[in-house]
């Protein structure tokens, strides 16, 4: 009877077409400081700390966001391949609310697109999926020449590079699709609406104004410690093949320099997504509107002695961020422990607005989760990557990793090429790979694991649909 109560509470809070904003925030780490609007909006609404992402690169991932697939099928494994080659007909999350009368829009990066050379482009979209685009280019474009970057030989859009910026907020990009999305949200106001918000920061390069910057004193800033024996039980394949030297080789200084810059990108967003909350409640619309903020996947920021930026299966980069402010919520203001996957998005936004979304999807709905974040949950998250043949691994190598509430169980071409088993009740930060340990318990731990890649149909990749050159 209660949790009937609950259900109907939550419903007589939205009207039968609630208003949606959907903002993305480009390579958003899970442990970033100050960011006050990210914690309002997470004081709001809940917060889930198990959040997983399919796969932990960004046009792979926000394909299987936005589809509600899972890789194996939107067969999506790089930065080129668009989903609708494998999936011509399907209704993307921001299609099915088009489809049953709202109005959908998009300002920045919801979709794919290389960054920054894609900045002001359509990048890698969906044009089913929008009634209206936006694609601002800032000043952070035409102050390219000006990055710091310590390892020329990569582009910015792969190195630890950074900039101060001169300026304001709203000259760059960012501020500028902060600015584009609240005219959209004024304008459309008195009919119900779904709107993306996509930022471009935090990625590389790191550009932010000044004053941001000022926020995180470089001798405040501390790279992640780890034991000194870290990566000795560790698979080579489990390190991407775009960061085999720790810290790309850099010395601890340039690192703390590229940690400021990063962590000033981050407080740069976090008062974007502050001026888009405070625009909600000027014009009267949160108590109506359902916001989500995620990000495509995890981010590394130096740990496990020196793994920057995306592309692992450690638990900096399967897990991301992930927040749902619904009105009327018994939930809001909670956070939740439960292990939950970003294919659960999808169907969690089509239930809340009363849709019926289609069959096909992968994930389930949060709402038990939204009214109950301690709601008894069987939750387990898939994450999966692709690493190329290089001078390290003789042919193509699929990773697939599987989190419960305990342990993280990840095995690279079905365990030929290494597998590793870490317990999250004692460590964590997943310092010691227990799958060598001659353990009988271990041993059927893993065989059971396994047994749930397989019930979720995770495929060692076909090549024919890999880019090499593009993972």
């Amino acid at each position: 009877m209660l949790r009937c109560f609950i259900f109907l509470l939550m419903a007589s809070s939205l009207s039968a077409k609630p208003n949606v904003v959907f903002i993305a925030i480009d390579d958003l780490a899970n442990d970033c400081t100050h960011t006050p609007h990210i914690d309002r909006l997470a004081a709001s609404g809940v917060r889930f700390d198990r959040a997983y992402n399919q796969i932990p690169l960004c046009n792979p991932s926000r394909a299987s966001v936005l589809t509600g697939r899972r890789p194996d099928a939107t067969q999506v494994y790089d930065l080129d391949r668009h989903f609708r080659d494998a999936l011509p007909d399907v209704v993307t999350l921001p299609q099915l609310f088009r489809q049953n009368g709202w109005f959908t829009a998009r300002v920045g990066k919801i979709y794919h697109y290389d960054v920054p050379k894609g900045i002001g482009t359509d990048g890698l979209d969906d044009k089913p999926s929008w009634q209206l685009v936006m694609n601002p280019k800032g000043r952070d474009v035409a102050d390219e020449k000006l990055i710091t970057n310590p390892t020329p030989q990569k582009p910015v859009s792969a190195a630890l590079s950074w900039l101060a910026a001169d300026g304001t907020d709203e000259e760059q990009t960012d501020g500028m699709i902060a600015t584009e999305a609240i005219k959209l949200i004024e304008q459309h106001r008195d009919e119900p609406f779904f709107l993306g918000v996509g930022f471009f920061r935090p990625h590389t390069p790191f550009v932010a104004p000044k004053k941001y910057f000022d926020l995180h004193p470089l001798e405040s800033i501390r790279l992640p410690e780890a034991p000194a024996d870290d990566r000795s039980d560790i698979p080579v394949a489990a390190f991407a093949h775009n960061n085999p030297t720790p810290h790309y080789g850099l010395d601890e200084l340039t690192c703390r320099q590229a940690l400021q810059a990063y962590r000033a990108s981050v407080s740069f967003v976090d008062a974007q997504v502050g001026r888009l909350l405070d625009a909600l409640d000027r014009l009267k619309l949160a108590d109506n509107t359902i916001v989500v903020l995620w990000s495509d996947h995890g981010y590394h920021l130096g740990e496990h002695l020196g793994i920057w930026q995306k592309r692992t299966l450690f638990e900096e980069g399967a897990r991301a961020p992930l927040i749902i402010r619904a009105p009327g919520a018994a939930g809001n203001g909670r956070a939740c422990a439960r292990v939950v996957e970003f294919v659960d998005i999808f169907p969690t936004l089509a239930d809340l607005a009363s849709l019926t979304p289609p069959s096909t999807l992968d994930g389930r709905s949060l709402r038990p989760l939204l009214n109950d974040p301690a709601h008894e949950w069987d939750g387990i998250a898939i994450t999966q990557i692709v690493r190329p043949a290089d001078d390290r691994l003789p042919a193509m190598v699929m990773g697939r990793s599987i989190r419960t509430e305990r342990w993280r169980f990840t095995e690279w071409n079905g365990g030929a090429d290494g597998l590793e088993l870490y317990d999250h009740n004692k460590d964590p930060h997943e310092f010691y790979n227990r799958a060598h340990l001659p353990n009988a318990e271990a041993s059927a731990l893993m065989k059971q694991l396994h047994v749930q890649f397989e019930d979720r149909a995770i495929q060692q990749p076909r090549p024919s649909l890999v880019n090499p050159k593009r993972l």
